[in-house]
């Protein structure tokens, strides 16, 4: 619903603040008689006594218990504005984030400064990789700029980072036909001899989940599709979208179905009216594939079927 990521997120309480508020960067943007008509089901929702996570945040900042000395946030970059709001109102004394912008792939940018966390002058960049060989980081950097901003034009720049280790290349291959790719997948993932635990194969969504278990199908190798209520165990690879691969590692990724119209997504690419919103979306999707890629501690293997994503040729020697 449209109105729900400006109403929910901004907490915006009365019909005139949501009438007048600009949405810019869609195709067909909402008149007045529309957006009153999805205000009303706002405003019956709030009537009823019910409550979003957005607004159980906001309710929750409002207190501003100053409950602790010391917050420490990981995976600051996909903080939306309700959690930055509550999280500012646990202290006054310190409050340390961890984040990383290449790696933003849930929130929509928004001014942190805007909300009273100023963040300007305060931050600086960490070099040390312990987690990822040189070689699948220094290929996955690729996928980002040199440099990435955030709104209140905090800068992050990934030059000078290394790695703690070596490991083999990664592997990018292009196939003619799904059938070809799943055979590929499947014969390679048979070569790396790993154990099924330590084996995760990433999709960019639920429409090509299919494809990757037919590869693991195909491999002999027992698997589990990861949900959000997901739990590991010893004995099975790992199947998920990209969004889901977020905060995993494993010694051995397959990154599956990176075609043309998947990655980035045809779908999201249409509902875009505006510049601004069009760069928003290539970024994001950008991000999804640097974040599979990443899950890699060692072995990586990214394809595709002809015509393949644009982005694959960064991703190229």
């Amino acid at each position: 619903m449209t109105v729900a990521p400006i109403v929910d997120a901004w907490q915006l309480t009365s019909w005139e603040s949501y009438r007048d508020v600009t949405r810019l960067g869609r195709k067909t943007r909402l008149n007045e008689k529309q957006r009153a008509v999805l205000w009303s089901i706002f405003d019956r929702v709030r009537s009823a006594g019910l409550l979003t996570w957005s607004g159980l945040f906001t309710k929750l900042s409002e207190k501003k218990s100053n409950a602790f000395d010391f917050v420490v946030v990981d995976e600051a970059q996909d903080i939306g504005i309700a959690q930055l709001r509550f999280l500012a109102a646990l202290t006054t004394k310190q409050l340390f984030f961890a984040g990383d912008l290449g790696q933003r792939i849930f929130q929509q940018p928004f001014s942190w400064k805007s909300l009273g966390v100023d963040i300007r002058g305060r931050s600086f960049t960490l070099r040390i990789n312990y987690r990822t060989s040189h070689q699948i980081r220094s290929r996955a950097d690729r996928l980002l700029g040199p440099e990435l901003s955030d709104v209140d034009g905090n800068t992050e720049k990934r030059g000078g980072t290394v790695s703690t280790f070596n490991g083999p290349p990664p592997e990018i291959q292009t196939l003619s036909s799904e059938d070809a790719e799943i055979r590929f997948v499947s014969e390679w993932l048979i070569k790396q001899a790993s154990q099924p635990q330590e084996i995760g194969v990433f999709v960019r969504g639920d429409a090509q989940l299919e494809r990757a278990r037919q590869a693991l199908l195909a491999a002999k190798i027992p698997f589990k599709v990861l949900d959000e209520n997901f739990e590991t165990t010893t004995g099975h690879a790992y199947i998920s979208t990209m969004h889901l691969a977020k905060g995993l590692e494993f010694r051995t990724v397959v990154v599956m179905a990176c075609d043309d119209e998947v990655i980035p997504s045809q779908e999201r690419i249409q509902t875009i009216g505006d510049d601004a919103d069009l760069e928003e979306v290539y970024a994001t999707e950008r991000h999804l594939l640097y974040v599979a890629c990443t899950r890699a501690r060692d072995y990586l293997l990214v394809t595709g079927v002809k015509p393949a994503s644009e982005f694959l040729d960064d991703l190229q020697p």
